[in-house]
């Protein structure tokens, strides 16, 4: 029988799981690898300027595509620099394959150039990982891997593989199925309880619908909206959930939370059944717990068994796939008569809108002129201010797609994120949203759209300042601004008259020197111009820098350690 070397099965597996791209950067322990990808053209390699960004676009690949993400990297350094991407998708419940190198099994232990436990490192934000000692396992624990990482609650998997494995010749075969002992998701709704939870649902005078990230993920969106329609029950969702039902649907609140609308987090707090699918309940949306929807018995679907009643006690468990168990409800719900609750809701929202004051250029006039100009887009953001603030003004329908890190909260997401999710739609419109400081974090991935010739428009809402924090430090800190100000050093104190320096960098020079196209808008009459002008760039990023007031702040707000009604509206 013909033998080949692991690097040649490592390439032939790839191509057997369908893998389209690998995003990749090489080095002495992957050399031989990256010289076998260079022998065939039917999988593209995106070679990123950092392994962090490398992660985030594999991440941002497979969140809009379904697909699973392929990561390669050298050992040492090009594996930690995976740690913050593997964390951010394995929140997230992103299905990743992560290759790194790994130098010589003789070493291993040595301390040698070049070498970490990187499994160890990671074990605790990985769904498996595992270092390949002989040459005969390669194959099985590649095809594992794909399987880990797309099968039951979704996550990055990360193979680790020394030098010599690899240069070894074994069977060219590689495995059809998979049998792993004592991993065996389960998908399958048991119907008893999810009849009990419809049940439930039906007796309630005050039922709400709960949307987590799970939705998207499972991509049950139209089955949920049907769901919905059919119980007329109101639905509020997670940040990581908007887009389970189009935002512009009467049947949408918003979202809860830390930063939700004031009717979601009223309608969280009075309604009598609460019928989550697919949320960890984590504390940025239940505030104080004991004080988490304190009159509602709690139904929860998700397919971690981990994560029902670990955060939030529940009345009903149910674990299955987010998909499976909508397609059952959408047989057996019916209408719950709940005309007199949504009108309760909706005095809510006509009391407590949201808003932002006006100003010369507000970060909701820009928003508003995305969701004007753009019927279809995947929009990515980066984490702080902004991101609070599309989650709540972006409209997001069955052509609109919203991602962003919701559970590690990674700043320098939002630029190579836009980049992974272009590469994997490219006949779609994606905007990144960024503040100034997560822009600066991965900017260099300018050199990687330009380079794979990638319009994505990259939106920089510049307020010279890291805003989220600077908003806790204007509330509760006294307007002590320590380390906010990327203006003036960390601890500069400004006297009477004195003068910051100039803002650095030049964000319009800096992308036009990647060879991408800059626009600077300082009034909201520019807003629409500079978009139009952005969309005829069909071969190169398009770099907005907005210059936004830094007295921007994102409201409502929950009082830090407050429940979900004690909301600052404004101040």
């Amino acid at each position: 029988m013909k033998q080949i070397s692991g690097n040649k099965l490592l390439v032939k597996a790839l191509k057997e799981e369908g893998v389209e791209v690998v995003f990749g950067y090489p080095g002495a322990c992957t050399i031989n690898i990256s010289d076998e990808l260079y022998k065939q053209n039917e999988i593209a390699v995106v070679l990123p300027r950092h392994e962090q960004a490398l992660v985030h676009e594999a991440d941002a690949y497979a969140r809009t595509t379904g697909k699973v993400g392929v990561c390669l990297v050298t050992s040492g350094p090009g594996a930690t620099n995976l740690v913050t991407g593997l964390a951010t998708a394995n929140y997230d419940s992103v299905p990743l394959v992560c290759f790194t190198g790994q130098v010589e099994r003789h070493l291993i232990g040595n301390d040698a150039f070049q070498e970490v436990d990187i499994v160890g490192i990671t074990r605790s934000i990985t769904k498996y990982g595992v270092t390949v000692k002989n040459r005969e396992d390669l194959g099985r624990i590649i095809k594992e891997a794909f399987y880990i990482a797309r099968t039951g609650r979704p996550g990055p998997v990360l193979i680790d593989l020394p030098k010599d494995v690899m240069s070894e010749l074994g069977s060219a075969e590689y495995p059809k199925t998979v049998n792993i002992r004592g991993y065996k998701p389960n998908t399958n709704v048991h119907i008893g309880q999810l009849k009990k939870a419809i049940k439930m649902l039906n007796n309630a005078k005050k039922p709400l619908f709960l949307a987590g990230g799970g939705v998207n993920i499972a991509r049950a969106n139209k089955l949920f909206q049907e769901v919905a329609e059919k119980t007329q029950v109101p639905v509020v969702t997670t940040v990581m959930g908007r887009g389970s039902i189009p935002t512009n649907h009467p049947l949408f609140i918003g979202n809860l939370g830390m930063h939700g609308s004031y009717a979601a987090n009223m309608a969280v707090s009075s309604c009598d059944v609460l019928f989550s699918i697919g949320t960890r309940f984590n504390d940025r949306i239940t505030g104080k717990l004991h004080a988490f929807a304190p009159n509602a018995q709690i139904i929860h679907i998700d397919i971690d068994t981990a994560s029902i009643s670990r955060n939030i006690h529940v009345d009903v468990p149910i674990v299955a796939d987010a998909k499976e168990a909508v397609e059952k409800m959408a047989e057996y719900v019916e209408n719950c008569h709940t005309e007199k609750w949504l009108s309760e809701i909706a005095q809510w929202k006509k009391e407590h809108p949201l808003l932002m004051r006006p100003s010369s250029l507000s970060p909701m006039d820009i928003l508003k002129e995305i969701n004007t100009q753009f019927d279809e887009a995947i929009i990515v953001t980066d984490v702080g201010q902004h991101q609070m603030l599309v989650s709540q003004y972006a409209e997001i329908t069955e052509k609109k797609q919203l991602i962003m890190s919701g559970g590690l909260g990674t700043m320098g997401y939002g630029f190579p994120g836009a980049i992974g999710a272009k590469i994997g739609n490219p006949d779609k419109p994606v905007i990144a949203i960024s503040g100034d400081g997560g822009m600066q974090m991965n900017i260099q991935e300018f050199a990687t759209a330009v380079l794979e010739e990638l319009p994505v428009i990259a939106c920089v809402f510049n307020n010279e300042y890291l805003g989220m924090v600077r908003q806790w430090q204007k509330l509760f800190y006294g307007k002590r601004y320590a380390m906010t100000n990327l203006r003036s050093g960390a601890l500069s104190r400004r006297t009477e008259g004195e003068q910051y320096p100039e803002y650095t960098p030049d964000f319009v020079k800096l992308a036009e020197s990647y060879g991408a196209k800059g626009i600077r808008v300082t009034k909201k009459e520019e807003i629409a111009a500079a978009f139009e002008e952005a969309r005829k760039n069909t071969k190169t990023p398009t770099l907005i820098e907005f210059i936004i007031d830094p007295e921007e702040m994102v409201y409502p707000m929950i009082k830090p350690g407050g429940t979900l009604e004690d909301m600052i509206m404004d101040c």
